[in-house]
């Protein structure tokens, strides 16, 4: 599966108008997954109140822009200065649930494999490094996603990306020697003195993390709408401050001294010798992109490709259309839970038309039934004629899981037919039309 990824510190300032380059739109094949971390957006107190309300300018553009290619969006969270934004292709991913809470982190469960985004605006300056490593130390230590179970986001999640303004320094260098070895391209001069380079050298926790070669220019600080390095009175070193790094869970070692359960551990692996589960991460693309000036920071992208054998590979929940569905009689939808899951009484399924943006652009919605269905249990609930929408178009059922703050279900697309019914008086005389009504046709459409 494709992962795009981007962070970008956008210095409070307004986007930019087109965001093609960045996300790149035109690459193929296309990706199955954006997830983009941004810093410092605009957070004055009234600005902030009213991004709560309706959607901020920079998630407005983001996914107004990939609604355009196909799709949707899966989740976004938007906390003081700092907003994380996914969007999936309702294609490949098998989405099965979102858990977040108010912070940048978001984790998934991806084909059954528990995935953590964490996206971190971290202590800025020089001097602080070990500060900088003592936050995110503490942030995975501490991170439990307000469920039962879930300790830390080490210990539960098969893959971790940690990505942001990281804001890690190139130490000891003069400004004379950084950009000479910039202008240069020789930027494997300055690795030695990256902080945190250096600290991964350090603490054992970071050397956990991967992340590709710094082979492109560091990414602050620029003057606005420039690709020159700072220039004020400040002068501030030019540094790979925004980065993109992954974890993947090591393996359990064994214990050895217990030779029963050191077979038990073993089980993990197939009858060939391989994995059961195994995944991998690989990295195709980490860069920054320097046509984008709005910001003193540039935006840095990685793009990566998910390897995994998958624990499942369908919908927790099938969601199906009864019969035909009319205007002038209610409709009847079915849903099935493939998967025990933490389904509630306070899921719904919406109807929306192929093309939306996110779970909230239903066309109409039901609530579940009232009790909570049991796994391959078959359940019938009722849409009031009332509430089906007299607007010709494709259709798509969606279930939303409230727990999980996601859909994890979809019918197939089906298309809503529409004719009209107009009854009207004209000049005294009654006159009346054929009458027709909205019939909702199903079948297997791919």
């Amino acid at each position: 599966d494709g992962l795009h990824m981007v962070t970008w510190n956008v210095a409070t300032a307004e986007p930019p108008g087109d965001v093609t380059s960045l996300l790149q739109l035109d690459a193929q094949p296309a990706t199955d997954l954006y997830v983009i971390g941004l810093q410092e957006v605009n957070a004055a107190p009234l600005r902030f109140l009213s991004d709560l309300l309706v959607e901020d300018s920079w998630s407005h553009l983001l996914m107004n822009t990939l609604a355009s290619r196909g799709y949707i969006k899966v989740v976004c969270i938007r906390a003081l200065y700092l907003c994380l934004v996914f969007m999936s292709d309702q294609g490949p991913l098998s989405l099965s649930g979102i858990y977040g809470n108010r912070s940048d982190q978001v984790r998934f469960s991806l084909y059954g494999h528990m995935i953590c985004f964490v996206n971190c605006h971290l202590t800025a300056h020089m001097g602080y490094a070990l500060q900088r490593v003592d936050e995110f130390e503490y942030i995975l230590e501490t991170q439990d996603f307000d469920l039962d179970n879930t300790p830390t986001v080490r210990d539960t999640s098969q893959v971790v990306f940690w990505f942001g303004d990281l804001n890690f320094r190139i130490s000891d260098h003069g400004m004379h020697f950084l950009r000479s070895s910039i202008n240069s391209g020789r930027f494997n001069l300055l690795w030695e003195r990256d902080q945190l380079l250096t600290m991964k050298k350090k603490e054992p926790f970071l050397q956990e993390f991967e992340e590709g070669p710094l082979k492109f220019k560091p990414t602050y600080k620029f003057n606005r709408n420039s690709d020159t390095y700072d220039t004020s009175g400040k002068k501030r070193k030019p540094a790979w401050t925004d980065r993109i790094l992954w974890r993947i869970k090591p393996k359990s070692p064994p214990p050895e001294d217990d030779e029963a359960e050191r077979a038990s551990t073993s089980t993990q692996h197939s009858d060939d010798g391989q994995e059961e589960y195994p995944i991998k991460v690989l990295q195709d693309t980490y860069t920054c992109d320097p046509s984008y000036g709005v910001s003193d920071h540039k935006p840095v992208i990685g793009i990566f490709n998910l390897e995994m054998r998958k624990r499942c590979d369908s919908a927790l929940v099938s969601v199906c259309p009864e019969g035909q569905w009319s205007a002038d009689q209610d409709a009847v939808l079915s849903y099935t839970i493939l998967e025990d899951f933490m389904s509630s009484t306070w899921d719904w399924v919406g109807l929306y038309k192929v093309g939306f943006k996110t779970a909230s652009d239903y066309a109409t919605f039901v609530w579940v039934k009232g009790e909570l269905a049991e796994v391959n249990e078959v359940m019938q609930v009722c849409v009031n004629k009332d509430d089906v929408p007299l607007v010709a178009g494709e259709y798509v059922l969606g279930y939303y899981s409230y727990n999980m703050q996601s859909i994890v279900g979809f019918s197939h697309n089906f298309q809503g037919l529409m004719s009209f019914s107009l009854i009207f008086t004209i000049k005294g005389i009654r006159q009346s039309s054929a009458l027709h009504y909205l019939v909702f046709s199903f079948g297997d459409l791919g």
